[in-house]
């Protein structure tokens, strides 16, 4: 593992990423069915004209149907695999009868998971793997243990982690004796609690999440951020709110997509935060590619900032 930034160890690495959360069909054990192939190959088709290198998985998006269907995809594009970055993700046990979903970091464990997004993406390694959310019983030593002898046999080329907190990362990066690649966390206009944390310190607002983007910044960690359009809270949904009238205005007067601003504004911050779209409409992840041609000012990035926040700053 290295400390340098994502965009160095990944010169092709894009600004914008693209999730496969939707690919794949129903979330049960059914076949892929040929509209779930076409849906999937069209969308990443589209993901790959707008410029977007990276391929976001898990190994539980749609009960392992995402990365096979994406697997096929990468089999139909010969030679496509080198000008990709593919990262998946694990560590979440889906309910199944009477046990109960829950959080799984035991090595042997992972080590499956890990194995099984290979098999059914039909890669060799993957660049990137994350662990997929924090086990309260996990034992950071022995998995650090677990991800150097994976790297040692070129499996997985680097690692990271999803919805930690600093603390949690200094905690893996200790055993591991060196950085992160990756932690991927929801960020997006309408859940900006990271950012928030950190402008009302001093002001008596509980600082949980406070001092993850600066952490990730000091240590050239890539932030990643889930759920970046909100759902299309602010441009595809009926939302008349502050917020969302001022994306309307803003995307008119620049010319450009709701999305590309609702992206736009993510992008400006410093962190180098890189979104992350999970779209299967082809319309949709052009619009978002928009975004990476937009630098918003100053004080539109603040008047978007607190439409959001619903409050002036403090």
């Amino acid at each position: 593992m290295s400390p340098l930034p994502l965009s160095a160890l990944f010169p092709r690495l894009s600004r914008l990423g693209y999730g496969c959360m939707g690919l794949g069909g129903d979330w049960d054990s059914s076949e892929l069915t040929d509209t779930d192939r076409e849906t999937a190959f069209i969308a990443l088709d589209a993901a790959v004209d707008a410029g977007i290198t990276l391929f976001d998985h898990a190994d539980i998006y749609r009960q392992g149907k995402a990365e096979r269907v994406f697997g096929e995809w990468l089999a139909a594009r010969p030679g496509l695999r080198e000008r990709l970055v593919i990262q998946s993700k694990g560590g979440i046990r889906l309910a199944d009868g009477e046990r109960p979903g829950h959080y799984n970091a035991d090595p042997g464990y992972l080590e499956n998971c890990i194995q099984g997004s290979l098999e059914r993406l039909g890669i060799k390694s993957l660049d990137l793997w994350l662990l997929h959310r924090p086990d309260p019983l996990w034992e950071p030593e022995r998995l650090a243990t677990c991800l150097a002898a994976l790297q040692a046999t070129g499996t997985v080329k680097h690692f990271g982690v999803s919805n930690m907190h600093h603390h949690q990362m200094a905690l893996l990066s200790e055993a591991l004796g060196s950085e992160l690649a990756v932690d991927q966390l929801e960020i997006s206009l309408a859940r900006h609690e990271l950012i928030e944390a950190d402008v009302t310190f001093n002001t008596g607002v509980p600082q949980d999440t406070a001092g993850t983007l600066d952490y990730c910044r000091r240590r050239g960690i890539q932030v990643q951020a889930w759920g970046s359009l909100a759902a299309g809270r602010f441009s595809r949904s009926p939302d008349t709110g502050p917020a969302a009238k001022l994306v309307a205005e803003l995307a008119k007067d620049l010319q450009c997509s709701t999305e590309a601003i609702v992206l736009a504004w993510l992008l400006r911050h410093p962190a180098g935060i890189q979104p992350l779209v999970g779209s299967t409409h082809p319309g949709r992840i052009s619009a978002c590619a928009e975004a990476t041609g937009i630098t918003l000012s100053r004080e539109d990035w603040y008047r978007l900032y607190i439409a959001a926040r619903q409050n002036p700053l403090p």
